[in-house]
């Protein structure tokens, strides 16, 4: 997964460093008790999950146990702790990480990388593209440069690596994305939603969290939210430039079981013409 390397098949971007760094670990009680007070669970619903008792939970909140290796791990996968974390309350009980993210060259994640380059091309000729957990652009495959190039003016691919949500909510969107009101605000509302699940222990939006802070995206949010109209299936970007209109809904894919940190931040984002007129524009580019 270099970096620099380029796949025809992949449109010429490819998956870079997607090593996560591990927050440092405090102790095992405090993490092991923030985590669960931030999935909304009781001391007794977590011990009944993990076949083991409240008493013991409490105790090891307390630092007057200290859990086993197995217990740690069914611990975080009962609260659904992403597993970057999982590895800090590994460290914080005194134990390595399990779960540490692969070099992107590591041969072990050639097969992940082919799959994924498999999947850019198999949607060809619509928009696919490979995100982090921030939406920071990966990978794209030829419609997606292609669909970025005519929407943003670019002549060839982007010089440094685009975040979607920050593109979203720059000005240029706004006079482009006919729905922005409302795509903005179902946006927003995911990122929160996504932030609260992916690391409640943070503040915000992690490096978005400046999102949260600005009027005029909160207006939109408002707006969007507050709207009485019938709610669509499925929430559909509609684009208008230089007399094109464009209508595409996505689907978001991720890994089935990571046992690798990065890979789990991974999604594969694929976009698919929600009328005749966007399919007939891919089809003859």
């Amino acid at each position: 997964m270099d970096g620099a390397s380029r796949r025809p098949q992949s449109g010429g971007m490819t998956m870079t460093d997607i090593r996560p760094r591990t927050r440092p670990a405090g102790s095992f009680g405090a993490l092991l008790r923030r985590w669960r007070q931030a999935r909304g669970t009781s001391q007794l619903d977590l011990a009944l999950t993990c076949a083991t008792s409240q008493r013991h939970i409490s105790f090891l909140e307390s630092g007057r146990a200290r859990p086993s290796r197995g217990m740690v791990l069914n611990l975080g996968g009962a609260l659904a702790v992403p597993l970057r974390h999982q590895d800090a309350m590994l460290l914080a009980a005194g134990f390595a990480p399990m779960f540490a993210a692969r070099p992107p060259d590591a041969p072990e994640l050639q097969p992940v990388q082919a799959a994924v380059d498999r999947m850019l091309a198999q949607q060809a000729p619509y928009p696919a593209v490979v995100v982090d957990r921030h939406y920071t652009l990966i990978q794209a495959n030829p419609g997606a440069l292609r669909l970025l190039a005519f929407l943003l003016d670019l002549e060839g691919p982007p010089a440094e690596p685009l975040n979607f949500a920050r593109l979203l909510f720059s000005p240029p969107m706004a006079a482009i994305l006919e729905n922005f009101q409302e795509v903005a605000g179902w946006t927003l509302r995911r990122l929160r939603a996504e932030a609260l699940l992916e690391d409640p222990l943070a503040e915000g939006f992690g490096p978005l969290r400046d999102l949260d802070d600005r009027a005029d995206v909160a207006e939109h949010a408002k707006a969007a939210l507050a709207d009485d109209a019938p709610v669509a299936p499925t929430l559909t970007l509609r684009f208008k430039k230089d007399g094109v209109r464009l209508s595409l809904l996505t689907v978001i894919a991720s890994m089935g079981t990571p046992l690798d940190a990065g890979l789990q931040d991974l999604r594969v984002e694929l976009f698919f013409p929600a009328d005749a007129a966007t399919e007939a524009w891919f089809r003859a580019g």
